[in-house]
């Protein structure tokens, strides 16, 4: 059967505030340093003041909703090379519950720490402007516009501490998701979001990368090897999620994603890798030409050359752009029902492909996909209800398949991909 024409999606939330934006980095880097080790005690200085700060901030959006934000502090110690004394590390969390299915959520996060040259240093100013006060305030000014609007699903707003000295603010908030048995759709990390002048000179504003796993880090090898079987190397959640925010970033006319298949920049990370390693749906956005000059260094200016992250780097309207995205994909998730649970196809040594999936409640139809196996992004597509779809003359050898959940709206969740069917 097909599914009844949808509604268009809701009107897009109003667009981010340059203001805002410079609002949140010019206080964050007015903390002089954000560094983990650093003081929690200096009403002014250091990453106690900076956590505080941010708790004051989402509670003032908070009121402006009429309190729909609930704020929390969740702690844990953690010990390693780089702190191995030991350190409390803090998250600053907003949790806007959901009106539909508050267990599903989407987060948005960015890491509120910083640092200089010497990642031991915690007394010497490291502002952090784009590493990472232009997420922390991405993270503000999505809490500002969303909390305007209710949604189905549960958006969390978080601001990690610890990720300069081992991930560690990443690793806590994954672990509350864990204990609290949130259903988390997907996590958008912005890390290093609002520089557009390269390392080499060049400038470019023309997009956001978007980095995404293909092969699940929290795959056992049987579950590596079924979806080698079946190719599904690049249509794994992460995968599937940026993937998600190309369509929204192409349908809505916003800055464009630019995919890159590897989990995070070579040979580093950031704090989407603990949900990575914990099964979850977790991307890293960072800016599309990275300054190496800006980034983990002294305050100086050597051989003519300024060193240094400070907030004449970050480029605001581009920052505005990648806010945008990050409103419009939460929006589009949170609005939308969960993914199908799983997938099948059926149809070895026939000219028709069946493709079945598990029905989700709160689905108002769900959509089809395919596209030709030497592809990597969906070009065909069919809207129906119930829970299984015919595909005459769609040859199983010669494409892929796979089935997202539809709101009533039209909004729509992550493409689970269909492979073969468990043998019994």
């Amino acid at each position: 059967m097909i599914l009844p024409l949808l509604l268009a999606a809701a009107t897009p939330a109003p667009a981010p505030s340059e203001a805002e934006l410079r609002r949140t980095i010019e206080a964050l880097v007015g903390f002089g340093t954000r560094h983990t080790l650093s003081t929690t005690t200096d009403p002014k200085r250091g990453i106690g003041a900076a956590r505080n700060w941010g708790a004051a901030r989402f509670a003032a959006i908070s009121r402006d909703c009429g309190g729909c934000l609930t704020i929390e502090r969740p702690a844990e110690r953690f010990t390693g090379p780089r702190a191995p004394d030991g350190v409390v590390v803090e998250d600053v969390i907003a949790i806007q519950r959901g009106t539909g299915d508050p267990n599903r959520v989407v987060i948005i996060q960015a890491h509120i720490d910083s640092r200089a040259s010497d990642v031991m240093d915690a007394k010497i100013d490291a502002p952090g402007a784009n590493d990472d006060a232009s997420g922390s305030a991405l993270v503000v000014e999505a809490a500002r516009l969303l909390s305007r609007e209710k949604h189905a699903g549960t958006i969390v707003y978080a601001l990690l501490s610890g990720e300069e000295q081992g991930l560690w603010g990443g690793k806590l908030l994954a672990a509350e998701a864990g204990k609290r048995g949130w259903q988390v759709a997907a996590v958008l990390n912005n890390d290093i979001v609002g520089n557009i002048h390269g390392q080499g000179g060049q400038t470019d504003a023309s997009h956001v990368r978007v980095f995404s796993e293909g092969i699940r880090a929290a795959e056992d090898d049987a579950a590596t090897k079924a979806r080698r079987a079946i190719g599904g190397e690049d249509d794994g959640p992460s995968r599937a999620l940026a993937k998600a925010i190309a369509r929204v970033a192409g349908d809505q006319k916003l800055l464009p994603a630019m995919l890159v298949r590897r989990p995070d920049r070579f040979g580093r990370g950031g704090d989407h890798t603990p949900f990575l390693e914990a099964g979850y749906p977790a991307v890293r956005f960072s800016e599309a030409a990275e300054n190496y000059d800006r980034q983990h260094q002294d305050l100086r200016t050597q051989d003519g050359k300024r060193f240094g992250d400070t907030i004449d780097g970050v480029d605001f309207p581009y920052l505005a752009r990648v806010t945008a995205l990050n409103v419009a994909v939460a929006r589009e998730l949170a609005g939308a029902p969960a993914a199908p649970a799983t997938a099948t196809i059926a149809g070895a040594v026939t000219a028709d492909t069946i493709v079945r999936w598990s029905t989700v409640p709160a689905a108002a139809g769900y959509r089809v996909r395919w596209r030709p196996a030497d592809r990597m992004d969906w070009s065909e597509q069919r809207d129906v209800t119930g829970s299984e779809l015919k595909l005459p003359n769609v040859n199983i050898d010669d494409h892929v398949f796979g089935v997202s959940a539809l709101a009533a709206d039209g909004r729509e969740s992550l493409v689970t991909f269909a492979g073969a069917a468990p043998r019994r």
